[in-house]
């Protein structure tokens, strides 16, 4: 029985992947690319986070400060130090899982509110590093970053070009997140959210497996902020701001806490929203955000994506 059920849920996963190659790979082709593009990297993003609090259960809120630290560091390694953009792309993500180890040696050491507060306080240091640093532009942040060629040959100044680059990452972050969550250490990752104390008593080094989601979740996050950064050419300040942090939780939350595709609706719904009301409502977007939010709360209590598979599920 058993193994009857991971034969099925690995069938599902290969539709789900493959469903997700099919619409992406079109995509660009019926919608502005560049919009497809933000919606990855913050879908990336938010993949991530969801790996720490919903799968973890650990609430951060200073993920911003992997997100966009790591687009500082692809930033100047592209532009001032000419690397090619998958060099700069892979060590935005190894910035982002080497200043999660440091980030999660302090925070581990405390659960709940004291957590997520730890998280927040030095996520606000790499801010003002951000404001204070020469190489980063200050207030006006790092503008001019090239998108370069991708191994050398292919021009990523191209739109098309880049949507496939950034849809690759995003689609191997997911891969990355997926196999996480279905491993034996996914599955100890889920005993330490249901039952910390539980987890304890079987001999589990609850701390260790902590960290190493942590630095997992932050790599996946600077993955994504420095594929954002050569998306736009730009690395700013607003990247690295508790108000990113906070954006993140709510298309975590909004999508689905502790599903697969859960974030990556919860980042399309925002992304989309914010994209199309801008123009016409200016500054009050952030309102309707926020009422959009609390009305998925009131309405849909496990998110988006939970509460259609909930429905899905439930026995007739």
């Amino acid at each position: 029985m058993k193994t009857n059920t991971v034969n099925q849920n690995d069938i599902r996963a290969l539709w789900m992947f493959l469903g997700l190659i099919l619409v992406g790979s079109v995509a660009p082709f019926f919608v502005y690319p560049t919009l497809l593009m933000k919606l990855l990297c913050f879908a990336l993003f938010a993949c991530a986070f969801n790996l720490l609090l919903g799968f973890a259960g650990l609430l951060s809120f200073g993920h911003a400060a992997f997100f966009g630290g790591s687009a500082y560091i692809t930033g100047y390694l592209c532009r001032d130090l000419g690397l090619t953009p998958e060099l700069g792309v892979l060590a935005g993500a190894v910035f982002g899982g080497l200043l999660g180890a440091v980030f999660g040696l302090v925070a581990i050491r405390r659960a709940g509110i004291y957590f997520a507060m730890i998280t927040l306080g030095l996520a606000q240091l790499i801010f003002f590093l951000a404001l204070q640093m020469k190489f980063t532009g200050g207030e006006n942040g790092m503008q001019g970053i090239p998108r370069g060629h991708l191994l050398g040959v292919i021009d990523l100044s191209n739109n098309i070009a880049m949507y496939f680059f950034v849809f690759t990452i995003f689609m191997a972050g997911l891969w990355l997140v997926y196999r996480t969550i279905h491993s034996p250490f996914g599955q100890i990752l889920k005993a330490i959210r249901d039952n910390e104390a539980r987890a304890i008593s079987l001999g589990y080094d609850v701390n260790r497996f902590k960290l190493l989601a942590f630095i997992i979740s932050a790599s996946l996050a600077g993955l994504a902020g420095s594929t954002k950064a050569l998306v736009f050419q730009l690395a700013s300040l607003g990247d690295v701001h508790w108000h990113t942090s906070g954006e993140v939780i709510l298309m975590t939350l909004m999508g689905g806490l502790g599903t697969v595709l859960g974030p990556v609706v919860g980042a399309a719904t925002i992304v989309s929203l914010q994209n199309m009301l801008a123009d016409k409502v200016g500054s009050w977007v952030t309102v309707i955000m926020g009422a959009l939010f609390v009305l998925c709360v009131l309405m849909f209590r496990r998110g988006i994506v939970g509460e259609i598979s909930a429905r899905m599920n439930k026995p007739r």
